[in-house]
């Protein structure tokens, strides 16, 4: 008697594995990556004024930084120093009163 391991494998049998649910590896921040990126993205949530202005901002490609800001940010303290600059230039504007 054969037992299901010993069973050749068909065509049917590969045809019902799902191509989307394959195994990716994540790999976990570096610590000091991970507090740049809860860092800068507290901040655009704070100066942006809320949510949504932060992740469009954080997650749109920007030529000024040369990448998504939440990228540029978390990759070093360099990038973390230019998107906060960007970030309050532009809150700066936001803020500003408007002649009327």
């Amino acid at each position: 008697m054969t037992s299901e391991q010993d069973k050749p494998r068909t065509a049917s049998a590969r045809a019902r594995t799902n191509p989307f649910r394959r195994n990716r590896k994540v790999i976990p921040l570096a610590p000091e990556d991970a507090q740049r990126q809860g860092a800068i993205s507290a901040l655009a949530f704070q100066l942006l004024g809320g949510r949504d202005a932060a992740l469009d901002f954080l997650n749109t490609e920007d030529t000024i930084l040369s990448g998504r800001p939440i990228a540029v940010a978390t990759r070093s303290d360099a990038g973390y120093a230019s998107v906060e600059r960007e970030l309050r230039a532009r809150s700066l504007v936001r803020d500003a009163p408007h002649g009327g």
